[in-house]
């Protein structure tokens, strides 16, 4: 008796499961990823071989660049808010619900606390175009780095995370202003920000 063959059918593979799954994950990556904020001045950091990740909150970025113009800015709204209302306290300069909200959405800012309802006044489109000075009195940068602190303790009790991001060609009288002023707050603890060089 001769044998049956039974006709073979190619095996087909439902794909929507796994398109839902990569959307899905997709999805999950785009609402959750940060973007890179832009830095007021063109920084090119020096290299270095050493690899540890700068944290997502609680932290304060000084930024060098330009010849000696001077950045601050501290992660989380909440945080900015109260720190331009305790600035604000500090030098009599009362700011509106809307320049403390314009502040919060900004990353770091560069200028001294006489101009700054001005450059918050500034369209936000503009204000990415609008070459900012620099903070350069000393007492003036304590002043942000030391309400940020406080803040940041009141508000998270934890202790803030002070990083610099310095030009690799930056002159070192600047950055040593900078490093006596976190001295003078006993923050002898703080990050360089470099950029990765291969081992």
């Amino acid at each position: 008796m001769p044998r049956i063959k039974v006709p073979r059918k190619s095996t087909a593979i439902d794909m929507t499961a796994m398109c839902d799954v990569a959307f899905l994950l997709l999805t999950f990556f785009i609402l959750t990823a940060k973007p890179k904020a832009e830095d007021p001045v063109q920084v090119d950091t020096p290299a270095s071989t050493v690899e540890v990740l700068v944290p997502e909150a609680d932290v304060a970025y000084i930024t060098v660049g330009g010849k000696g113009k001077v950045f601050f800015g501290v992660e989380g709204n909440e945080v900015r808010k109260e720190l331009l209302k305790q600035m604000g306290a500090k030098y009599n300069i009362g700011f509106t619900e809307t320049e403390l909200k314009a502040y919060s959405n900004m990353n770091t800012m560069g200028v001294p606390m006489g101009q700054v309802k001005q450059f918050l006044a500034i369209e936000p489109e503009q204000r990415s175009q609008y070459k900012q000075p620099g903070i350069s009195d000393t007492t003036e940068l304590y002043n942000w780095i030391y309400q940020a602190r406080v803040v940041t303790k009141n508000l998270h009790d934890k202790d803030m995370r002070v990083t610099i991001k310095g030009d690799s060609k930056e002159e070192y009288p600047t950055m040593q202003r900078i490093i006596a002023t976190l001295q003078k707050q006993k923050v002898n603890k703080f990050s360089l920000i470099t950029s990765l060089r291969a081992k």
